[in-house]
């Protein structure tokens, strides 16, 4: 070994403490998670919340939700699934994953420096029984959120959920949207629910709160195809998961990106878009489907669009033994966070 070179790195770090950092960058990551000592935060003591985030539940008694720029929400309501439940345990398995973040060493981003960021708990609903009501109950809050000017990241719960926040985020000016699922989920009503989690994305668009030109459902497959045709009638662009091959995520990226534009966009990520080899932990999983590698090369590669909201969902930790699903899901939420916050600090 070079002995000038072994010197100057004995000269810089042979008394330096985990916590001194002499790379810039990286410095300024690592004073907000030291605070000027040794010692960080445990992963594993206090009190779980979203990718650790400060926990604010008295926010949602403020009319400006304290200032925040993006509020992390959970959304524990799983009535309009159609075959196994319990994606209602989705938020609180997601809370208790204590190893995602600070830092995207891909995107270099540590997002809690560049936004006002918060866990304001969960959504309150007025009733566990009621579906219409609980989706009331969803619309309201996040028409409130909006108004304050707070982008709302989500996790959910079925995906049912989506169509009502996606009723305040569109509420004034139609959005588009990144989609990344198994499943098209543009179904008509059944057995007399307008509510349920295979058709959210129709009901958003006949509630002009979502343009289908600008829309991009990614990774779709499965014996469903047959009730997807609304995607197709509505101009949606449907990419299946047997294409990505021959596509490659490169490609799927650009393919993406130009879909929805520049405009207000919004990104709802499906667990069961991921192979269940990878994340058993869902309502409807769908063999075939992308790897964590594929989705975090995807997600992050939509680095600069306008994102005005998004959300998780359908994560139902009964089925997950080893957690991988819900430690996929949390990774999934803080790559989208990343994607919300400004670009600089």
């Amino acid at each position: 070994m070079d002995q000038k070179k072994l010197e100057a790195l004995r000269a810089r770090y042979a008394n330096a403490s985990g916590g001194d950092i002499f790379d810039p960058h990286f410095r300024e990551v690592a004073q907000a998670q030291f605070k000027g000592t040794d010692r960080r935060k445990w992963p594993f003591a206090g009190i779980p919340t979203f990718l650790d985030a400060p926990p604010r539940p008295d926010a949602q008694d403020l009319a400006d939700f304290g200032g925040l720029d993006i509020a992390l929400v959970g959304v524990p309501m799983d009535l309009g699934v159609t075959n196994r439940n319990g994606s209602r345990f989705g938020p609180r398995a997601v809370r208790t994953i204590e190893r995602v973040g600070p830092y995207d060493h891909v995107l270099k981003i540590a997002p809690f420096s560049r936004a006002k960021i918060a866990d304001i708990g969960d959504v309150p609903m007025q009733s566990r029984y009621d579906l219409a009501l609980c989706h009331q109950d969803i619309e309201t809050f996040y028409k409130r959120l909006v108004a304050a000017g707070v982008r709302p990241l989500s996790v959910g719960g079925d995906h049912s959920i989506t169509s009502s926040i996606l009723k305040a985020v569109g509420e004034k000016q139609p959005v588009g949207m990144i989609h990344i699922d198994a499943h098209c989920d543009t179904a008509g009503p059944y057995e007399g629910a307008k509510f349920q989690h295979g058709g959210p994305f129709r009901l958003a668009v006949l509630d002009g709160v979502l343009d289908p030109e600008r829309t991009i459902q990614i990774g779709i497959r499965g014996g469903a195809e047959y009730l997807w045709e609304f995607s197709y009638e509505s101009g949606m662009t449907v990419i299946h998961a047997e294409e990505l091959p021959g596509i490659g995520i490169p490609a799927l990226i650009e393919r993406a990106r130009q879909v929805v534009g520049t405009g207000p966009t919004y990104l709802s990520f499906d667990i069961d878009s991921v192979d269940p080899g990878f994340a058993p932990g869902t309502g409807t999983p769908e063999v075939g489907g992308l790897t964590p590698r594929e989705v975090l090369e995807l997600l992050r590669g939509l680095r600069g669009l306008n994102f005005v909201g998004g959300d998780v969902v359908e994560v139902a930790p009964q089925y997950d033994s080893t957690t991988n699903t819900a430690h996929i899901a949390a990774q999934v939420l803080f790559t989208i966070l990343c994607l919300m916050v400004p670009d600089e600090a």
